[in-house]
Formats: structure tokens, sequence, C-alpha cells
């Protein structure tokens, strides 16, 4: 027996030195992995003057770069320093060269567990960050994303905690922005709000600027702006402001611009708003600043009905202003005005122009389904990796804890051996065998008692799975058979002809007459018979404009289409859509309430 516990201890004390690791020795990479003196103060000086760093670097291109790595690294900095000092980008080929030569260091055991390890990731991921730059540059969309959701897999693959700060922090922060003002520029708001989100995170570790907190408070704000969430947008814009070190340059203009329009929207000092807008107005530097300042006081004029005001604004846009978004937005608006001053010439050029817009909307709709492909699948790697990383953690906390029983319990067991007999022993080996047989014998019950549930539980998800996908399908049946009844086509024909705006009155001939109402009711009877008794259940009170509210929400029109038919407001519509939400104790907004029951 005592023969028996020495090998014991010796397999254990291999397993303590397994789990103990001894580095070995690293000699080290060749010179590719130490890059010039140079070049590394002039890659330290970029992030504080990048002038005087553009200055130092462009000497050395006639002195150096005989090395592989350096010329590579020169060249990533050569691209840098240009962006960075608003210059065109002169090496493109050779950028896309050294995107490759550091992608390939990577892939090297040594050079990425060595030393170097930082270094490669750190320049990889910025080549492929200066490599987006020059694809947006070139309005190549789609490659632009790519390699900025590249150089931010890189970034947190290889850097985790404390070793995301500093300049690798900034970096993050610019990628971030970057990204989001692309997925901004696209209408893409929930992806953008997750990018300026991240963004806030490294900027508040290590700020690229004393006016970058606010900045990424002023984007957030933005986008919830875009998502009609004003009161979200308004607080946000509110944060920016507290945040900026002095009151005064064109981020704080921006910020009290945004604030006051948000302010004018929620009803809040309507009159300070206006006024708020016109005295940053007057504060404007440029003619861009001018357009965007333009645009909300022309929209404030434009929704107080003040037209001869209000075109005052939004023509100069329509003939000045580059930025597309205004120009739509202004176009719909004259148009309007137009159309009530009778200026037919006038509308008809608005009309033309929006015309030619709509022509590129299935190109956008690509693009946009495109990028979201891809940040989808970055957030899924993303997610995962971060899952393993917890794994493997649990996995080394356990195994950090396993092993110091494992040697407790082994002296125990020499220290038994010594103090009792051998029979003492055998019989305790035979007994504790015994138990183990025991416990194997009840475990292969359990786990065959386990399967067996565990088979049950697939048969009985399969089964309902099945069940839904008919459910499923009954339903899509049911809707394309009421949408086939002729009232609901005649319905869809009449309202999707006309060009509905944002704010635009009733028009009578499309109003949903009394003959066509009856008509609707009994074709929702026929096809869906407990849809007012259901709706009644839940708010007894509804009235019959209520009801027919929601007939029109089954067909699948929206707040706009639905205030025309019924020659409301707008705004009267959302309204007592709310109220209807609330009075019925739902969660989700009416209209998806009524098309998912």
């Amino acid at each position: 027996m005592k023969m028996i516990r020495i090998p014991i201890l010796f397999m254990l004390l291999l397993a303590l030195a397994a789990y103990v690791k001894v580095p070995e020795p690293f000699e080290g990479p060749t010179r590719k992995g130490n890059p010039d003196s140079t070049l590394i103060a002039i890659d330290n000086l970029i992030w504080q003057r990048p002038d005087s760093a553009l200055a130092c670097l462009l000497p050395y291109f006639d002195t150096c770069c005989a090395a592989e790595h350096d010329r590579h690294y020169a060249h990533l900095l050569l691209s840098e320093l240009l962006y960075k000092n608003d210059y065109a980008q002169t090496n493109r080929a050779e950028l896309q060269i050294a995107v490759v030569y550091f992608d390939s260091l990577m892939q090297v055991p040594e050079l990425v567990e060595g030393p170097s390890k930082k270094q490669n990731a750190f320049l990889s991921a910025r080549a492929h960050y200066i490599n987006g730059v020059g694809y947006y540059e070139q309005d190549s969309i789609v490659q632009a994303c790519r390699e900025y959701l590249k150089a931010l897999e890189t970034m947190e693959n290889y850097y985790k905690g404390k070793d995301l700060a500093g300049e690798k922090a900034k970096f993050t922060t610019y990628t971030y922005n970057r990204l989001g003002e692309l997925f901004s520029a696209q209408f893409m708001m929930e992806p953008a709000i997750l990018c300026c989100e991240r963004s806030l995170y490294y900027c508040k570790i290590a700020p690229t600027s004393p006016f970058g907190v606010s900045n990424t408070l002023l984007q957030l704000g933005k986008q919830y702006d875009k998502l009609g969430e004003i009161e979200k947008a308004s607080d946000y814009y509110e944060q920016a402001k507290e945040a900026l070190p002095i009151q005064q340059g064109l981020l704080y203009r921006d910020i009290i611009a945004q604030k006051a329009f948000c302010d004018y929207r929620l009803r809040i000092k309507r009159d300070e708003s206006l006024n708020s807008l016109k005295h940053i107005l007057t504060q404007a530097t440029s003619e861009s600043e001018e357009m965007v300042r333009f645009m909300a006081i022309g929209d404030i004029f434009f929704e107080e009905g003040l037209y001869d005001s209000a075109l005052v604004y939004l023509e100069p846009i329509f003939e000045l202003d580059e930025n597309q978004i205004h120009k739509v937005a202004a176009a719909n608006y004259l148009r309007i005005i137009y159309d009530s001053l009778c200026c037919e010439e006038k509308s008809d050029e608005c009309m033309r122009y929006l015309a030619n817009q709509k022509k590129s909307e299935g190109q956008n709709k690509a693009l946009v389904s495109q990028l979201e492909g891809m940040f989808q699948t970055y957030q899924n790697l993303k997610q995962e990796k971060q899952a393993e990383t917890a794994r493997r953690k649990a996995i080394e906390k356990t195994v950090s804890i396993v092993i110091p029983i494992a040697m407790a319990l082994a002296l125990v067991i020499i220290v038994l051996a010594k103090l009792r007999s051998w029979r003492l022993l055998d019989q305790q080996q035979a007994m504790a065998d015994k138990t183990l047989e025991e416990h194997k014998k009840k475990h292969e019950k359990e786990r065959e008692s386990l399967l067996k549930g565990i088979k049950q539980r697939e048969e009985q998800m399969e089964a309902l799975k099945k069940a839904l996908v008919q459910q499923k399908d009954d339903i899509e049946s049911r809707r394309v058979d009421f949408l086939k009844e002729p009232i609901c086509a005649k319905i869809n024909d009449n309202i999707r002809k006309i060009n509905i705006t944002a704010r635009e009155g009733s028009k009578q001939n499309v109003k949903l007459n009394d003959e066509d109402a009856t008509a609707l009711k009994d074709a929702v009877l026929n096809h869906y018979p407990d849809f007012e008794s259901v709706l009644l259940s839940k708010n007894p009170t509804m009235s019959k404009d209520d009801l027919q509210l929601c007939q029109l929400y089954l067909l699948g029109l929206d707040e706009r289409q639905i205030a025309v038919l019924q020659c409301k407001t707008y705004s009267a519509i959302k309204k007592r859509a709310k109220t209807l939400k609330n009075l019925m104790g739902i969660d989700k907004n009416l209209s998806d309430y009524i098309l998912n029951h």
C-alpha cells in the first residue's frame, strides 16, 4: 500500500509542475520587430503635433527605408499624417501593401506572443483604419466599414483591460467615431448609437481632445433625435453642454442649436427657442453652418404656418446647400408652400428634384443591408469571444482551486498511511471502492433519466415549433385574403398614390366615406370575427372612430396615411394611438399590437 502512495504523490507533483508554467526563453524578434528609433520618435510626436511629425518624416524617405519593416512602417505613418494634416493620400498603393505586411506579422506566433505583440497588433489595426479612411474618401462605403471593423477586432482581440489606455484608447475612440459617422450617414441609428457609446467609453479613459467627450455626447443626441426620441436627445445635448470646457466655438453653437430645436418640438420655451436659433445664426462663421441654422429656423416657421418667413430660410438651402438631406427636407416643405401660393413652376422643380432623389433609394437600401450584416457579424464574433474568455477564466479558477486541494489530500493520505495499519487501510479501500461503485451506478441511473428527460423536451419543442410554423402560415394566409378584399385594395391603392409629408393636412379626395368605412368593417369581421370583441375587452370605452383607427392599422397603414383618410392631423392620430395604447395596457405601440394579434 505504501508503494502505491508514492507514485500517487509523484503524479500530483507533476500535475502541479504542469500547472505552474515556466516561460520558455525568448530571443526576441529580428530587425522586423524593432523599428528605427527615428520612426518611433515620429510616431510618438503624431499624437501631439501631427504637423511637426509630417515635417520630420518627409526627409526620412530620402535617407532610409532600407529595412522592409521600416519601409512599411514609414508609409503607414505618412498616410496617417497626410490624413491628420488634411492632405490627400498620395501613397495609397504603398499603404495597401503595408496592410498585408502587418497582417502577415500577426500570423507568426513568436511575433504575436513575444515582446513585439502589442507593437505589431497596434500597427496592424492602424493600417486597417487608415486604409478604411482612404476607401471612405473614394465613396467605397462597404470596404471602409470592413476596414474599420477589422481595426476594432484587432484592438479588442489583443488588448485587454489596462492595455487599452492612452494612445490605444484614443485610437479606438477615433475608430468607433468613424464607424458611427458612417452608420449615421446611412440612417442606421441603432448601430451608430452602439458605436457612439463605445467611443464615449474609451474617450473617457483617454480624451482625444478637451472637446472629445462633449462631441460624442452631441453625436449620441443626434442619433436619438433621428429616431424621434426627442426627450432622450435633449438630455444628451444638455450633457454635451455641461462637458464643454468653454462656452464658445462651433461645437458649442451646434449643441445650443440642437437643444433649442428639441425644446421647440417638446413645446418648451418655444419663443425662446426660436430667438436662440436666430442668435446662433448671427455667430455662424461659414456658409455650411448658416445652412444648418437656416434648416432649423425654416422648419419652425413652416410648422407655425408662417410660409413667407419659412421661404426666406428654405429657398437658400434648396438652391445652395450641398447637404442632400437638408435639400430633400427643404424641397418637401417648399413644394407645399409653392402649392399654397399657386407657384406651379417652382413646385414642379421641387417635385422633379425629389423624384430624382428617390431613384437612388434601392441602392441605399442594398448598401444599408450589407452594412447591417457586416456589423451584426462583428457583434456576434465579439460576443462569442467574450463568452470563450469567460469560460477559460472559469476553468483556470477551477484548476487553481482543485490542485491545492489535491495536494492537501495527498499529504493527508500519506499521513494516514503511516498512522494506520495495512489491514485497516485495505478495509477502507474496499469500502471506498464499494461506495464509489454505488455512486457510479446511481450516477448512471441519473444520467439515463436526464437523457430521457432531454429527449422528451426536444420532442415537445419540435412539436411546438411545428405548431408555431403552422399558426404563422395560417395568420399570413388570413392576412393575404383580407388584403385581397376589394375595399382593402381600394383604400391601399388610393392612399399610396399620393405623397404624404410629415406634417401635411387632410386630402378630401381620399377621405374614407361612410360606405367605404362600413365595407372595411365588414371585411375585418369577415376575416377577423373576434377583432372588435378582443379590443373592447381591453377597453370597453372605445368609440367607433377608435375601432376604425384599429381597422386602418390592420391594413398596414401608418399615422400619416390614417390622418389623411380620417381628415385629421398627424399629431391627433399619434396622440389618440398613444392614449388607446395606455388604456388597453399594452407595452408595444398600437400599430404593432394590431398587426401581431
